[in-house]
């Protein structure tokens, strides 16, 4: 029988408790894996390719005495794709990669939010300690010591790696739409708490959370006027 991940609870960005299930050694090296092949491939790929057009021949060889084109047009781009690989799929998918949605995991940060460009550059800067002595055994040594299980990298940049929880969003709610896992339980608990906030409380904290996830779905008032209001524009964000 599979043991249930542990989880964190955080203070989100709107003051509302979220419970995190936290990604473990396994979740962790298998997305590793995926995106290890996928970022190898494409950095040999845009080798090999520039590498062809360069010479003008079948041959992949760098020439006896590589000019600085070679470096500017075929090895910075492939080392480039290699190294930055983590860094700018996760600002760009909002804490994925194609292993870590393989795995159904992603990185936020400590108030369950997208992590920051900052954020995810300190976190992957430190892959070149994580990955010491090789096999990245001082980052799996990290994972398995620490309650949370963050490697150094982690650490570092103040993220965490949790699950996505696709299958506990809402009805209608699928893991594209403008609310990931983490938004769609805050809205989900804002309004079950509703009638028991104070009405200036309430109606602060849904504007918060319109602030921040609004703008993703359209066709939702970032900034309606009223608590009427300001309930339908959290309900109709769910189903946006």
């Amino acid at each position: 029988m599979s043991r249930a991940a542990p989880e964190v609870s955080v203070d989100s960005v709107t003051g509302i408790d979220v419970s995190l299930a936290l990604a473990g050694p396994g979740a962790r090296s298998y997305a590793f894996l995926i995106d290890w092949h996928v970022r190898l491939l494409l950095a040999c790929a845009w080798y090999a390719a520039a590498a062809l057009l360069y010479n003008g021949t079948l041959s992949v060889s760098a020439p006896t005495s590589p000019p600085g084109r070679w470096f500017a047009l075929v090895l910075l781009p492939a080392a480039a794709i290699y190294f930055l690989y983590h860094w700018v799929l996760e600002l760009a998918m909002r804490g994925r990669t194609p292993g870590k949605r393989a795995a159904g995991v992603r990185v936020v940060a400590r108030d369950g939010a997208a992590p920051g460009a900052a954020a995810l550059l300190i976190r992957n800067v430190f892959r070149l300690i994580d990955c010491l002595p090789l096999c990245y055994g001082v980052g799996l040594l990290a994972v398995m010591l620490t309650r949370e299980h963050l490697r150094v990298g982690d650490l570092a940049a103040g993220t965490l790696l949790v699950y996505e929880h696709a299958a506990t969003l809402p009805a209608g709610l699928s893991p594209g739409s403008a609310l990931d896992a983490t938004g769609a339980e805050i809205v989900q608990e804002l309004l079950a708490r509703w009638p028991g906030i104070e009405p200036e409380a309430r109606a602060r904290l849904a504007r918060r959370v319109l602030e921040r996830y609004a703008g993703a779905a359209g066709g939702v008032p970032a900034a309606p006027e009223g608590e009427a209001a300001l309930r339908q524009a959290l309900e109709r964000l769910l189903r946006a």
